[in-house]
């Protein structure tokens, strides 16, 4: 099956998301995925799915923080992990829109 994207390259039906296809967008922005990363994933998809958002900076790092893990919860980590726009690149990793307010 081969997923349609927009012209960023996030997906336009988030069901259609694989893991196959998060490790191929990661590998396409330089990445490499690993289990801390997929349980980001699958809490932010798991976010979506209850408040129909992509949330944003500041709700992402409390998401992490509560549901994932309390080390990776914070901007600075994510930012070194992800680059300049974490809530952005997680989205897109996710399958997700790309959160309202980032470039």
């Amino acid at each position: 099956m081969t997923q349609s994207t927009n012209e960023q390259g996030f997906l336009l039906d988030f069901t259609q998301w694989t893991e196959t296809w998060a490790q191929q967008v990661a590998k396409e922005n330089n990445l490499t995925l690993d289990s801390i990363d997929l349980s980001i994933i699958a809490a932010l998809r798991g976010f979506y799915i209850e408040f129909d958002l992509s949330p944003p900076m500041r709700p992402l790092v409390k998401l992490i923080k509560t549901k994932v893990n309390l080390d990776y919860g914070n901007s600075i980590w994510l930012m070194q992990r992800y680059g300049e726009s974490p809530a952005r690149v997680l989205a897109l990793l996710a399958g997700l829109p790309k959160p309202k307010n980032c470039l």
